[in-house]
This record gives structure tokens, sequence and C-alpha cells, in this order.
């Protein structure tokens, strides 16, 4: 009889272990001569040697099913433990998929050729109107990369230019004061990653949400950096949050130039970095328009609408 703790690494326990524990029943069910217990992110197992074997070989199966799907069914267990197919085919093009389990891909050519960028840019800059999927898809190619383990953290950043960067008025200490301003990077994150799984990866820092101005003076390694409503950055800023690029980082800046909230008179550094940095090799652009938006149908009206009174 050996003894061992096994640990579900980056896995969500409430989803592997199923509403009510019903996944933890069906697994001791299925391997009698061994007892196990949950606790927590970790497996105290206790049994015969051969049973052990064979369950930690059908454990990292389980592990590598629940990652990919973000969910862990009873018919899964068992055919998993079968050395049975389980689960969808991931659609062609799938990025990860939701918590809910519905897969995010790119839904236009503009959103594939973010992906294509990122694949092979360390820095991509995504332009185009407020719902076209700039923020959402370029988090869902970060969760990706954590996922597979070619960066170990994810760092999402905005200027705080609505609030300008004066955020004393708001009730509350620091973080409840920028959190509300924020909340649309949360949503997406939320989105992919299970609610106590997200909250533990921000205790460790493994998430990072911040505004652009907590940037100054780092350097980041070993990241996805994304700076979301870049158009309201001023050039200094935008220089400033570049050049924080360190060893195996990729950035991404989003912005929608038709949407700078600057002063009048100040101009944006998004729309300025995308004169300069035009003709610079290992950058890519992504200029996304109304055709891409994936929001309601009512927001590609409203757009045009907007569009047409600005050309008055």
């Amino acid at each position: 009889m050996i003894e061992k703790h096994l640990t579900l690494d980056d896995v969500a326990p409430q989803i592997f272990y199923g509403a009510g524990n019903c996944n933890m029943r069906l697994l001791k069910s299925l391997y009698p001569k061994l007892r196990i217990v949950a606790r927590d992110d970790v497996l105290h197992i206790m049994g015969d040697e051969v049973e052990m074997s064979a369950f930690e070989d059908n454990l990292q199966r389980l592990i590598r099913h629940t990652l990919t799907y973000n969910r862990l069914t009873e018919e899964d267990i068992v055919k998993i433990t079968r050395g049975e197919k389980a689960g969808e085919n991931t659609p062609k093009g799938a990025i990860l998929y939701s918590v809910g389990g519905k897969p995010i891909s790119p839904r236009s050519e503009n959103q594939k050729q973010i992906v294509a960028s990122f694949q092979h840019h360390d820095l991509t800059f995504i332009t185009g109107p407020a719902g076209s999927g700039k923020t959402y898809l370029s988090i869902a190619l970060a969760v990706k990369a954590y996922k597979e383990k070619s960066i170990r953290r994810i760092i999402l950043s905005r200027p705080a230019v609505e609030a300008g960067e004066k955020l004393g008025f708001l009730p509350g200490d620091m973080r409840e004061k920028i959190d509300p301003y924020l909340q649309p990077l949360y949503d997406a994150l939320e989105d992919m990653i299970p609610a106590q799984k997200l909250r533990e990866m921000m205790e460790q820092n493994i998430v990072q949400i911040a505004p652009l101005a907590f940037m100054r003076g780092r350097t980041l390694n070993d990241a996805v950096v994304i700076l979301d409503e870049a158009q309201n950055t001023t050039s200094a800023q935008l220089r400033m949050f570049l050049t924080r690029m360190g060893q195996n980082c990729r950035m991404i800046v989003t912005g929608d130039p038709s949407q700078v909230d600057l002063p009048k008179g100040v101009r944006s550094g998004l729309v300025e970095a995308l004169d300069i940095l035009g003709q610079v090799e290992g950058v890519g652009f992504v200029r996304m328009n109304k055709s891409d938006i994936v929001r309601h149908k009512l927001v590609t009206k409203i757009v045009e609408a907007y569009e047409s009174t600005d050309k008055n």
C-alpha cells in the first residue's frame, strides 16, 4: 500500500470535483482499491500500487480535459478512464473555451488577423470601433498563452482618462476607486477563468489589472501585456508603456481613434504611435471596422449613424 499527494495544477477545484462533489464520488467508485480525499486543490490518495498508477495516468488526462474545455462531466470521466475520447472536437480556429463551455473563436477575417498577428509579432496594435472584439479576443489570447505555460503573467491596463486620473472623489480605498473603471477587463476574464481560480491568480499577481500610471518604472518579463482604450493615452504615456517590454513579453495595444477623450488640443498617443511605428519591423497592425462588430446588431447602426454625423 502506498500514499501520494497529487495537485490539480491550474485547474479550478470546483469544476474538477463537480456539483456536490459528484465527480469525486464517481472517481472513488471507479477506483475501489484507493482511498481518495480531496482538500482544496490537493488529492490525498492511499491504496493499491497498480491502481494508483492507473489513477495517476488518468488524472493527468482529466486535468488536461478540464483545462481545455473549462468543464468536466461524469460522462467525460467515464470515457477518459476507459481510454476513450471525451468532449467535443475543438472547432477550427478556437482559441479556448469559456467558463460556460462555449468555444471562443475569431468571428471575422480581421479577428483572425488579430490571432495571426499575436502569433508572429511581439507588439500588436489593434484599432477599431466599439464592439469589434478587440479587448475580448486579446484577453482570450493572453489566457491561452498562460494555460500553455508560454508566459507566467497576464497584465491588463487602461489609462484612467475619464476619471481624470483624479480618483479622490470616489468612495473607498485606491483599489475600490479604480475597480469600476477597469470592470470591462474583469468581465472578459470572468468569462474565461472560473471565479475562484481568478481570485487566486490575482492574489498571486499572476493576473494584474491596473491603471496605466501604475506601469511606470516596471520591466515586464514573461508576460502578455494588454493596454486597452489606448486612444486616451498621451504621447508620453504610450511611450512609457511600450518601453516597459522585457524578455519573453508580448504586448497588445487596443483603441478606437474615433473615441478620444483627451482634452482639446492634446494629440492621442495611439494616433501618433500608428504614424511613428507604421514601418517598424516586428510590429503588427490590425485595423478593424464596423463589419467586425459582434455586439447587438444595433451597435453597428449606432456606429454608422455617428460616422455619418461626423462627416457632415
